[in-house]
């Protein structure tokens, strides 16, 4: 069982569900040539998905592209079902950084036969996953900035303002379809940049007022 820590807190989390949100950012549905959805696009990834700071990236041998996506990640602290907006943000015990891995070359092929598309989602390794800092601790989730390097070199870079749904937003939406309870994981997004990595990349994604994540692609 994976268990999650906040900085400066005795207090750790089992990990629940992982929930999470496709096509929050206009520039990355543009890049990948999507369809902006009515509604969020809700997935889930299993908790074997994922690894810690410092962890290793496995790509499994039925995949020749897989891509990184760098998201914000939200950690539940209390029990809530058809959560208001103006609630939202106090069921949240932190914030930690995220990468969604995507093995998009099977995903693409799941899409076009319309299949679920989650096993190109949550394999193993699928979500490196950083310790949290304070729910209290970030001034504003819908404006901090996320950047994601690789090798040293910038992929991608943008703010959670660009996101369609709001932090608030994306917890009301999440907890009409789930009950989110102690112990959960969403993730918010991702912006434009994504592409794909490759043995050896070396990844470093920092979200500000939140921390940096790094992880090695085996």
């Amino acid at each position: 069982m994976h268990h999650i820590k906040i900085k400066g807190a005795d207090e750790t989390y089992a990990v629940g569900k992982i929930v999470c949100l496709g096509r929050n950012y206009l520039d990355h549905i543009r890049e990948l040539g999507n369809k902006v959805p009515d509604r969020a696009v809700i997935f889930c990834k299993p908790a074997s998905s994922l690894i810690s700071d410092g962890g290793t990236i496995r790509i499994p041998e039925y995949s020749d592209n897989c891509h990184h996506e760098l998201e914000l990640a939200l950690l539940v602290g209390k029990t809530g079902k058809n959560i208001t907006t103006d609630k939202a943000l106090s069921y949240l015990a932190g914030y930690g950084v995220a990468l969604d891995l995507t093995l998009r070359d099977l995903q693409d092929e799941l899409k076009s036969k319309g299949m679920p598309w989650e096993i190109a989602k949550g394999f193993d390794t699928s979500c490196p996953l950083s310790d949290f800092v304070p729910a209290d601790s970030v001034t504003n989730p819908n404006n901090i900035q996320l950047t994601l390097k690789i090798n040293g070199q910038v992929r991608q870079q943008g703010t959670t303002a660009q996101m369609m749904r709001s932090v608030e937003e994306i917890i009301a939406e999440v907890s009409t379809f789930y009950t989110l309870e102690p112990g959960d994981i969403i993730l918010t997004g991702t912006p434009a940049g994504v592409s794909r990595i490759q043995s050896g990349d070396q990844l470093e994604g920092t979200i500000e007022q939140v921390g940096t994540l790094r992880a090695t692609v085996a």
